[in-house]
């Protein structure tokens, strides 16, 4: 049984894996593969280097520089899109390979979005009210009100996606009341409910 987490940036979406994580369930983490694969001897340097040069430093690709090359460039962030997406698609196999005998999570911030909803049984959205995420997003290092719009443009609205989802967890509560919504989907995917 595979649930698909996601959530709009800012939402409050990794704290929710870390919680799943927490409750015994094996948590594939999309962004943390993507780092993975682009770090320091990872499989994507060189032809993320040939694609975009001068994206790498020290055998890494330096992400706020790849950033700066797509950024606002729909045609660069799908040649992009084209290089790690299926070596995304290859580490999530081996994960179910590994966990595929019991319920896991692919935390994947753009699950609609790359049409990874497809391949999940159940969908859960993590959402927080709009000022809630906006505070959230403008209080990271180096965001701007303009980065910010760019990617909310390039997210399906918050509102569909919630529309969409079997289950929704708010996260502008306690920590307490978010792990409560966290094992109350558990156990209601368990006896296979939110279907």
């Amino acid at each position: 049984m595979i649930i698909g987490l996601t959530g709009s940036i800012g939402m409050g979406k990794s704290a929710v894996a870390a919680m799943f994580a927490d409750e015994g369930v094996p948590v594939f983490d999309a962004d943390a593969v993507v780092h993975g694969l682009q770090g320091r001897g990872g499989t994507l340097v060189s032809a993320i280097e040939v694609a975009f040069p001068g994206s790498t430093v020290d055998g890494a690709v330096d992400r706020p520089r790849l950033g700066a090359m797509v950024f606002g460039d729909d045609a660069a962030i799908r040649r992009l899109e084209r290089i790690v997406h299926p070596a995304v698609a290859v580490e999530r196999a081996t994960f179910l390979e590994r966990h595929g005998e019991s319920l896991v999570v692919f935390d994947i911030p753009l699950l609609f979005e790359t049409g990874g909803d497809r391949n999940v049984d159940r969908i859960v959205v993590v959402f927080a009210p709009a000022d809630v995420q906006r505070a959230r997003v403008l209080a990271r290092p180096g965001m701007t009100i303009e980065k910010f719009q760019a990617i909310l443009a390039r997210q399906m609205p918050d509102a569909e996606k919630r529309s969409r989802a079997h289950f929704v967890i708010a996260t502008d509560t306690s920590f307490d009341e978010t792990r409560a919504q966290v094992r109350a989907v558990i156990a209601c995917v368990k006896r296979g409910e939110g279907g």
